[in-house]
């Protein structure tokens, strides 16, 4: 897998856990290992910018997504999955240290960072949350990974609820 994960932000993120979590997620759905992705992580300025340009709505928000050569995981489990370029996640840690704190269960702007990385990358694999049952099925494949991903680094204590709408 080829991930670039790059801080435009100012503020310090851990990059690795971003690169590390991006990797399970895509293994985790079968995705060919020679695929690349992109995750940017910027200020809230410029995630407004994007918010606004690309959805039309005032504000910063958490993450956004850029689908490239539309990658699906595959269908069934034999079959060999494409290979192309996943596309780009935008990450805010300026909103995700505020949802992380504003959370049920309050947890840190990284682990927010890390579960907006998988949030990310389903919406590039074709998920989405606008349907009851797409979320429903998004946010229970957000929950497996995240908490596959803490419990194989033997991460303790509850794992992130989904604070992205």
């Amino acid at each position: 897998m080829s991930i670039d994960v790059n801080n435009e932000s100012g503020t310090e993120v851990d990059e690795q856990a971003i690169l590390d979590i991006a990797r399970y997620a895509l293994a985790r759905m079968r995705i060919h290992p020679l695929s690349e992705l992109s995750v940017i992580v910027v200020d809230a300025a410029a995630m407004e910018q994007l918010h606004i340009q690309w959805m039309d709505l005032p504000g910063p928000t958490d993450v956004m997504s850029f689908p490239m050569d539309e990658l699906r995981p595959p269908a069934k489990d034999d079959e060999e999955p494409p290979q192309g370029l996943l596309g780009d996640i935008v990450l805010c840690p300026e909103v995700a240290k505020k949802q992380g704190e504003d959370a049920e269960t309050q947890h840190s702007m990284d682990e927010e960072l890390q579960l907006l990385t998988v949030h990310g990358v389903l919406h590039l694999l074709g998920y989405d949350h606008e349907e009851p049952d797409e979320k429903a099925e998004m946010f229970g494949l957000q929950a497996a990974i995240v908490d596959g991903w803490r419990g194989e680094r033997g991460l303790t204590g509850p794992s992130p609820a989904p604070t992205v709408s």
